[in-house]
C-alpha cells in the first residue's frame, strides 16, 4: 500500500511509502485522504503523526503525472482539478481536532512541504532540504503553500522561499519558524516522543485552543491559489520550464 496506518496506544501513525519520493497521484491523495478519516474518526487515536517509510519525506507531485497533460488542451483545467483535491485533504489534516505532527526525516518539497504545512507540528532532521521551487518552473505552490507559509513564518520568509524558489536546510527552516525541531538526532523518535505528549493532552481543550488560533487567520487565498496555477499553466514560459523540468527528471 502506498499509504499505511497503524495505531500504537493513542497515537495514528499514517506511513507514506510510494518508492521513490511519495510522489502524489490522484490515487495517493485518495488514499492519504482515506488514511486520514479513518484515524480522524478512531476515537481511541488522540494525535496524529505523519512520517515517510522512503528516504524522501514527499517530493510533491507526480513527474509521470504531470508529463502525461504536457500538451493536453485542458491541462489547466487537469492541474486545478488535481491541485484542489490536494487542498481539500491538506485542509481536513489541518482541520483535524486532534493534534497532527510531521516527521520529516527526508526532503520535502512543493506538495511535499505543503503537507507539512498543514500539520500543527514539524519536526525536521537539520540537514533534510525543504522548499518550495515551483515558481523556478513557471508554476506556484497552490496546494496552500503561499497561504500556510505567509500565516505561519510572515511575508518576509515567504518571499525567500516561495519567490526566491530557495531550498534550505532543517535548520534554517527551524530558523525561520517553518519547523518546530530540527536535529541531528533520531528525527523519527523526537517527532513520536511529541506525539505522545500531545496525545496527554485534555483533547477538548487541546481542539478549542486550535478552533481558536485558526480564527485569529486572515483572509481565504486558496481560491486564488487555484485561479492562478490554472493560469499559469497556460501560459509560453511555464510550458517551456515546465516541458524542461520533466525532461530533466525523466
Amino acid at each position: 500500500m502506498s499509504v499505511r496506518t497503524e495505531v500504537d496506544h493513542h497515537t495514528g501513525i499514517i506511513t507514506l511509502d510510494r518508492p521513490p519520493a511519495n510522489a502524489f497521484d490522484e490515487a495517493q491523495t485518495q488514499a492519504l485522504a482515506g488514511a486520514v478519516a479513518t484515524l480522524g474518526e478512531d476515537p481511541a487515536v488522540r494525535a496524529v503523526l505523519i512520517r515517510s517509510a522512503q528516504r524522501i519525506f514527499c517530493g510533491g507531485a507526480d513527474i509521470t503525472m504531470m508529463e502525461s497533460w504536457n500538451g493536453a488542451p485542458d491541462r489547466g483545467a487537469r492541474l486545478r482539478r488535481f491541485t484542489a483535491g490536494l487542498q481539500d485533504v491538506f485542509a481536513r489534516i489541518e482541520a483535524l481536532p486532534k493534534p497532527t505532527v510531521a516527521v520529516l526525516t527526508g526532503a520535502a518539497t512543493g506538495g511535499g512541504l505543503e503537507l507539512a504545512l498543514a500539520c500543527d507540528f514539524r519536526v525536521a532532521g537539520a540537514s533534510v532540504k525543504l522548499g518550495l521551487p515551483e515558481v523556478g518552473i513557471g508554476l506556484l505552490p497552490g496546494a496552500g503553500g503561499t497561504q500556510r507559509l505567509t500565516r505561519l513564518a510572515g511575508p518576509s520568509v515567504a518571499h525567500r522561499i516561495v519567490l526566491g524558489a530557495e531550498l534550505v536546510t532543517g535548520a534554517e527552516a527551524r530558523r525561520l519558524g517553518i519547523v518546530h525541531s530540527a536535529t541531528d538526532g533520531d528525527v523519527l523518535a523526537e517527532g513520536r516522543a511529541l506525539a505522545d505528549r500531545l496525545a496527554q493532552l485534555p483533547p477538548a481543550a487541546y481542539s478549542a485552543a486550535k478552533r481558536c488560533i485558526a480564527a485569529a487567520r486572515g483572509e481565504d487565498g486558496f481560491a486564488r491559489e487555484l485561479d492562478e496555477i490554472s493560469r499559469l499553466i497556460e501560459t509560453p514560459d511555464t510550458a517551456r520550464l515546465l516541458s524542461d523540468f520533466l525532461a530533466r527528471s525523466r
